[in-house]
């Protein structure tokens, strides 16, 4: 998933020959899975028609204070475009491409269009490309705009070298729209909580091999845990995700995925990384036990009972608590009775920061599902209820109350 994705970016285009990569622009923000709105300076439209943006945005393109009349069977009206509402809306306020004459205007307060009604009434972050022409772009006016807007908090996205409109090779041509994507998400990794932290985590079920064509398991399906992988990966962590059987799918390719079968291999793929992490969060249903002898060959039914031998599995929470040293560990804890006095014993006697708990009792919690309802407890024993909520939610209930923990 990308830092782009859910993202509400304003995108402003100004009256430059470069207007028509705003349509790239705007192509690849949504394709990155952000909400694209378009503003538009009058003379923008010389360069770049409103319905191809509208049509690529899949919202309305605003270039005016006020829409051109239109006429019902009863009444002529026009309707007004709020432009504080549009700087409200903004996660992001990117104005590209940016000519020197709406730059000068914006470090001098004047507003004589809406995008730079817009412009004034922002609350979010503002990143402007510029676009103009090599003499224009070294002239020491510009280079005072620059100054100046810089110095309001506005962030350039510096402008690359190229062949010019003029004819003339150097800087000022707009960065081009994938590197201006590329620009706005480091801007934001710079920002995420979970930069440059290292995650485990492990999700879904474990199967304990009976013969070939049998085993023993749970109805885990990974969901809670691939939903927490992605959204650390959101927040800025690197993340390896530890699976075992599950058919949920990972849409966020940066998170490295490491597929496993048995509580063994769990084992070995935890402790293969374990030591080099920050954080560690055992979601994972992982069988307590497995069966001491595995058959080579499908077991025929022959008597009218079977009795399997089973012994314990590795404990990979135990073993981590054991070795643990800077690294924040949480475990889970499923319960049916006492859930929250068994759930303080397991985070205690394993070491751990936090266990995150449920309880099959309440409803819309557990397995399968796509909700859950957990109580976290933190080794100072202080208890944090929720209600049942999606198992997105839960996944940022969880690392926020981490996120706390470890920049207390």
């Amino acid at each position: 998933m990308s830092t782009l994705s859910g993202k509400k970016i304003l995108l402003g285009v100004t009256a430059g020959i470069a207007a028509y990569k705003a349509a790239f622009l705007v192509r690849l923000f949504v394709k990155e899975g952000a909400e694209v709105r378009v503003v538009m300076t009058p003379s923008a439209r010389d360069f770049v028609t409103p319905l191809t943006l509208s049509t690529l945005s899949k919202n309305e393109v605003y270039s005016s204070f006020v829409e051109e009349e239109s006429e019902t069977d009863t009444e002529k009206f026009a309707q007004w475009n709020n432009h504080v509402a549009l700087g409200l809306w903004a996660d992001f306020f990117i104005i590209a491409p940016a000519t020197a004459n709406t730059l000068s205007k914006m470090a001098n307060g004047t507003c004589d269009n809406i995008l730079l009604a817009t412009y004034l009434s922002a609350k979010c972050p503002v990143y402007y490309a510029p676009a103009m022409d090599l003499d224009m772009y070294k002239h020491p006016s510009t280079l005072n705009t620059f100054e100046k807007l810089d110095s309001f908090g506005n962030v350039r996205i510096p402008a690359e070298s190229g062949e010019l409109a003029s004819g003339l090779v150097g800087q000022g041509r707009m960065a081009e729209p994938e590197n201006i994507v590329s620009f706005l998400k480091a801007e934001i990794l710079k920002t995420l909580p979970l930069r440059n932290k290292k995650i485990l985590i492990t999700a879904g079920p474990t199967y304990e091999a009976i013969d070939p064509v049998r085993f023993i398991g749970n109805h885990s399906s990974g969901k809670m845990g691939v939903a927490i992988a992605e959204k650390a990966a959101l927040l800025g962590a690197e993340v390896t995700l530890v699976l075992g059987p599950s058919s949920v799918p990972i849409s966020d390719k940066s998170i490295e995925v490491v597929r496993v079968i048995s509580a063994n291999e769990m084992y070995e793929a935890v402790h293969q990384v374990f030591e080099q992490v920050d954080i560690a969060i055992f979601s994972a249903a992982v069988a307590d036990y497995r069966p001491a002898q595995i058959a080579t060959e499908k077991i025929k039914k022959k008597e009218s009972t079977l009795t399997i031998t089973l012994e314990k599995t590795k404990d990979i929470l135990a073993s981590a608590g054991l070795i643990k040293k800077q690294q924040f560990l949480v475990g889970f804890a499923l319960e049916t009775q006492n859930e929250l006095t068994n759930a303080k014993k397991k985070l205690e006697k394993k070491n751990l920061d936090l266990i995150v708990l449920n309880s099959l009792r309440d409803k819309g919690a557990g397995f399968k599902g796509d909700t859950n309802k957990v109580t976290l407890v933190d080794k100072d024993n202080k208890v944090t209820p929720f209600e049942v909520k999606s198992k997105a939610d839960v996944a940022t209930d969880i690392l926020e109350h981490i996120i706390t923990k470890i920049h207390a």
